[in-house]
């Protein structure tokens, strides 16, 4: 029997050997989610810029822009749960909303990002759960590089679109 897709969710679970502390701060601070995820991070509070080291709280808004795409494409949206340690959660645009949940396993953290309230349209299944999935399985094998190596594997040229990292 197929099994059943779930349009409307998926999760992507990978183990980091790394401290809760680092894994953490790399999501919930503009330092940290420069390093393996995005071009610029503006987290912002009641209007005003974070400071680079600045953990993010609930409630907080962002501007994300990536390497490899041009500054119009970009997100901006809500910080809905950060809980300092194990939990970090935000609006993703139209795609939905992600929670990334840490624990610790053995001498590393696992990770386990969901993401969720995907629309089940035609336009959600191929965008936002397969693209975003995608997406989600390079950054998160980028994340464990950056943290556990130093070796950043994102394209930082925008003149070479379309390519699996970034």
């Amino acid at each position: 029997m197929p099994e059943i897709i779930d349009w409307t969710r998926f999760e992507l679970r990978i183990k980091v050997k790394a401290s809760m502390p680092l894994v953490y701060d790399a999501w919930s601070t503009r330092q940290g989610m420069e390093k393996w995820f995005l071009r610029q991070c503006g987290y912002m509070r009641s209007g005003n810029a974070l400071p680079a080291n600045s953990q993010v709280r609930r409630g907080d808004t962002y501007h994300w822009l990536w390497h490899g795409w041009p500054d119009d494409v970009e997100e901006n949206g809500e910080i809905l749960d950060a809980d300092g340690a194990e939990t970090f959660a935000f609006k993703f645009g139209a795609a939905g909303k992600v929670s990334v949940h840490l624990q610790a396993h053995d001498d590393a953290v696992m990770l386990r990002l969901l993401q969720y309230e995907i629309p089940d349209t035609e336009a959600g299944r191929h965008h936002w759960h397969t693209g975003c999935k995608t997406g989600w399985t390079f950054y998160l094998t980028n994340l464990k590089a950056v943290l556990e190596t130093g070796i950043d594997l994102r394209n930082r040229e925008t003149g070479i679109p379309n390519v699996v990292n970034g």
